[in-house]
């Protein structure tokens, strides 16, 4: 910098401006901040009036971000979509060196301002680099001490987006450990709750069901069972939780989510009162293909409770541990017998047998139907 100062006409108050601009975005650890602050600090250092900052997307072709400054909400909410990457500034995505123009609609490829935007002359453009990968490109239009960017202050903002791909390096890794401390956290958090909470809600358990086999009260025996089944809900409910703790770890889709959107779908168009329960590892153990069968028999079997059912209520659980088991109950008519009818429910069956398990269709405990389909995992 030292040596380019002579040539380009820095002077020694400009390389302290740029050393204070490099410590104010060194300084902070938020990625979102640090990009706000890298336009600020890049239009004081040059007198523009107006800056911006294009984050390049993964394929490095089109811009994903659009920061800018010096435009209010109004103007900016007049003007209309923000920059996708095209003119001038494909230009710089395109060709990453630094731009320097006098007039910008002066060059071949500017495609001009749509309707509401400020008239634009100057214009000085510098890619950010991270290592040897360009994150984006810093934009600045219209310099107001004068009719033009000079090359001191091209070498001024090449020398803020060398600091800037530093900076934002450093707030990524920091987003980072944050999310490994979250994930270490919740492992943790899971990891107390099998070996510690569950296996003391076994041992009571497993008291409640001593005490149950020696009482002679009808009534007591009774309470015990409940509680005894009411405990084991609890238990199932936190081992739910615990998978949901586990779940960050294992990239790719969600099917309990999916589950969750769908029967969300369906009692946003139906008066029902759905109850959806999941048990065991439902994101972690269950392969796609059999997550898009599961996905169409809970989606058949809930639309045939609200179409044909007549009741107003449907329960949806869904557990894996050595099998993949979706049970749909209602308390709508029932069925006449266990054998699946119509074309819906015997694709549910097919399905089931396709994959080596089984479907059966009965009398819920509500008077109403439940579908049972299970499959090996």
């Amino acid at each position: 910098m030292q040596e380019d100062s002579a040539e380009s006409g820095l002077k020694p108050d400009d390389l302290q401006h740029l050393l204070d601009a490099i410590v104010s975005i060194g300084s902070e650890l938020s990625l979102p901040v640090v990009l706000r602050r890298i336009i600020e600090t890049a239009t004081d250092l040059v007198d523009a009036r107006f800056g911006a900052l294009g984050v390049l997307d993964e394929s490095g072709t089109h811009l994903s971000q659009f920061l800018y400054s010096g435009i209010d909400d109004t103007t900016a909410a007049a003007i209309g979509d923000l920059p996708s990457g095209k003119g001038i500034l494909g230009t710089l995505i395109v060709d990453p060196r630094p731009i320097r123009l006098a007039d910008l609609s002066a060059h071949p490829d500017s495609f001009g301002f749509p309707s509401n935007h400020p008239p634009m002359g100057s214009f000085l453009g510098v890619p950010i680099r991270i290592r040897d990968q360009v994150f984006g490109n810093l934009y600045l239009c219209e310099k107001s001490s004068g009719p033009e960017f000079t090359a001191a202050d091209e070498e001024l903002v090449i020398g803020l987006a060398t600091a800037a791909g530093v900076a934002i390096e450093n707030a990524r890794l920091h987003t980072r450990v944050g999310e490994l401390h979250v994930v270490e956290d919740r492992e943790r958090i899971a990891r107390d709750l099998h070996d510690t909470v569950i296996q003391r809600m076994f041992a009571i358990g497993l008291s409640m069901q001593g005490l149950a086999a020696t009482t002679s009260d009808a009534t007591t025996s009774a309470r015990l069972e409940q509680m005894i089944e009411d405990l084991d809900d609890t238990v199932r409910d936190i081992r739910t939780t615990i998978f949901e703790l586990q779940r960050p770890r294992i990239p790719g889709r969600s099917l309990r989510q999916e589950i969750l959107d769908l029967v969300d779908e369906i009692h946003g168009h139906s008066t029902f009162d759905i109850a959806i329960r999941f048990d065991g590892p439902v994101d972690l153990a269950v392969p796609d293909a059999i997550a898009d069968h599961l996905i169409a028999v809970v989606r058949e079997s809930v639309t045939n409770a609200v179409r044909h059912s007549g009741g107003s209520k449907i329960d949806v659980d869904v557990s894996v541990n050595d099998h993949i088991e979706a049970r749909i109950a209602d308390n709508g008519n029932g069925v006449d017998d266990g054998a699946p009818r119509g074309n819906g429910l015997h694709n549910l069956r097919s399905r089931a047998h396709d994959l080596g398990g089984e479907c059966t269709v009965s009398r819920s405990n509500d008077g109403g139907t439940l579908v049972v389909w299970r499959v090996p995992v």
